[in-house]
């Protein structure tokens, strides 16, 4: 009885008191007292009692009762067995640390158990989140506002119609203001005044949020008046149709980042290829060197993250590049001209390098960290988000194509490696050096494997068998595009890569690729030279 009277009082004090009394109880010290009255109350409330002890607490004006609820949220709050006195409680050891509930105050250690937690069901925790979300509807900040709205909405909560009419009758910021017609529109979809929810369907047509797709869709089957019924059925039809455009949009995004990734796995080893005609199986592992030296800048700078991952790009450049220009001086040059010796000489060192990684950085995948601007994604809409990570590596790709064709087209070392590529005895007769071509073009397409090696990092683990999984794809992509040319690089890797992304979602990964493989094969047959042949006088009529 005790406890009855205690809520009804409290109740009483926040919203029953006289107009002439009530603008008192707007200070803040009533207002607290209020508060510190009720949470002592959860200590001996019934179970049943709790969500309306709760409510009370959300309906105060206390600044603390967001945090309170949080706290009730996350099942921090306790009461101590001895004193029944509502305490926050945080784990240390075999211990809690205990804290008093409203001012945080700290209590000391106790046993666990010496405290006992105030209960919070599924339901009770549903509740406490709407009521978490009514408070949010007041604050300062519209994303806040914002978000409180959304969670409503989501929640299909008919009490939190009151509160949205009364926000939208102050609300100045556009998007909430957007957001609280559609959550009443919403509401109004299950209304028994067939013109409402006729009214309600206009105004969510086209709207792709997931509740209110599947309330449509729910109208669509099984509204009472057929009219009803197949206007929900011409929306529903409108907003999947949209659906499966940006669904597309989607797998055109994927499909550009496998492009991209190909890309930047594949213009080396076409550069390298075309000039020398070399078979390179050590691709792969200069693009995991690449990713290592990304991994050893990221520990060397590891309070700056994203400052650290442009280190690593020339870092990884300068590194695979000179690894590259080792081999090439050291054992490449002695077997020009034989393209089965070269082959397995490239593989041993490919597994030289994996041996060399593992005994250096251990067998073990490395995790290299995002920086916290290519973290999270781009939520355009609804259904169609683009991860950020992905997005900078598409750009980046352009980038790094777009310097190596200046590189190529108006430098020296370009125009000397274009002329031994197109002719090289020729490029010989007239004063080209076209060993130290060599080596610098193997450096280069070398660096470019190292860089890749970056960007690989901040989509995937890097481990020793890294380059492993691109080797493959690499060599696919320059013999299509054509071998020895930069543009057919671009256009075979970004044709390749959504063209996987394509066949995936029907035919499964390992299926899409074999598939693309007879593809290749097929398009060889027909083509021989690839989508753009290299052109010169030194090549094959």
């Amino acid at each position: 009885m005790l406890r009855k009277i205690l809520i009804l009082a409290a109740t009483f004090q926040l919203f029953g008191l006289p107009p002439e009394v009530e603008a008192q109880t707007q200070d803040a010290s009533q207002a607290n007292s209020a508060l510190e009255e009720i949470i002592p109350i959860l200590a001996t409330a019934r179970r049943n009692e709790v969500p309306d002890l709760v409510e009370i607490i959300a309906n105060s004006q206390d600044s603390r009762r967001r945090p309170f609820l949080e706290s009730l949220l996350n099942g921090q709050i306790y009461f101590t067995r001895d004193e029944e006195r509502v305490v926050k409680v945080l784990r240390v050891d075999d211990q809690f640390q205990i804290n008093d509930a409203l001012s945080n105050e700290e209590l000391g250690l106790v046993g666990t158990r010496a405290v006992r937690r105030v209960s919070v069901n599924n339901s009770l925790r549903r509740t406490i989140r709407l009521l978490i979300a009514g408070i949010d509807l007041q604050d300062d900040d519209p994303q806040v506002r914002l978000s409180a709205v959304e969670y409503m909405v989501a929640q299909e909560a008919a009490e939190s119609r009151e509160q949205l009419l009364q926000l939208q009758s102050e609300e100045s910021d556009e998007s909430v203001i957007q957001a609280i017609e559609e959550g009443l529109a919403l509401t109004d979809l299950s209304s028994k005044d067939a013109s409402l929810r006729s009214s309600a369907l206009d105004k969510l047509a086209g709207n792709l949020n997931s509740t209110i797709r599947n309330s449509i869709r729910d109208m669509a089957e099984n509204d009472p008046d057929p009219e009803i019924q197949a206007k929900a059925q011409d929306v529903l039809y409108s907003i999947q149709s949209k659906v499966e455009l940006y669904g597309y949009v989607q797998t055109l995004f994927f499909g550009l980042s496998l492009g991209s990734v190909l890309l930047l796995a594949a213009i080396g080893l076409a550069i390298t290829f075309g000039v020398m005609g070399v078979i390179n199986m050590a691709h792969g592992e200069l693009i995991m060197l690449g990713a290592y030296t990304t991994y050893v800048v990221q520990q060397a700078f590891p309070d700056s993250i994203g400052m650290s991952l442009f280190i690593a790009i020339p870092a990884a450049f300068l590194v695979s590049g000179l690894f590259g220009i080792l081999i090439e001086r050291g054992i490449i040059r002695f077997l020009y001209g034989r393209p089965l010796e070269t082959l397995l000489a490239t593989f041993g060192i490919s597994l030289i390098l994996q041996q060399l990684v593992r005994s250096v950085f251990s067998p073990q995948n490395r995790q290299v960290s995002n920086p916290e601007w290519m973290s999270g994604q781009w939520q355009i809409n609804e259904v169609l988000a683009l991860t950020y990570n992905r997005l900078y590596i598409l750009i980046f790709c352009f980038i790094v194509f777009a310097l190596l064709s200046l590189l190529l087209k108006k430098t020296r070392l370009g125009i000397e490696v274009r002329a031994v590529s197109q002719n090289r005895a020729m490029a010989k007769a007239i004063g080209v050096r076209s060993g130290w071509v060599d080596a610098l073009t193997f450096g280069l397409g070398s660096g470019i494997a190292g860089i890749a090696g970056v960007a690989l990092s901040q989509i995937t683990n890097v481990g020793p068998n890294l380059g492993q999984a691109y080797i493959v794809d690499s060599f696919m992509v320059v013999v299509f595009g054509g071998v020895g040319n930069l543009w057919g690089t671009f256009y075979g890797a970004f044709i390749l890569g959504i063209g996987n992304k394509i066949l995936e979602p029907w035919a499964g990964a390992v299926v899409a690729k074999i598939l693309i493989l007879v593809f290749i094969i097929l398009f060889i047959q027909k083509q021989p030279r690839g989508l753009f042949p290299q052109k010169g006088r030194g090549m094959e009529e």
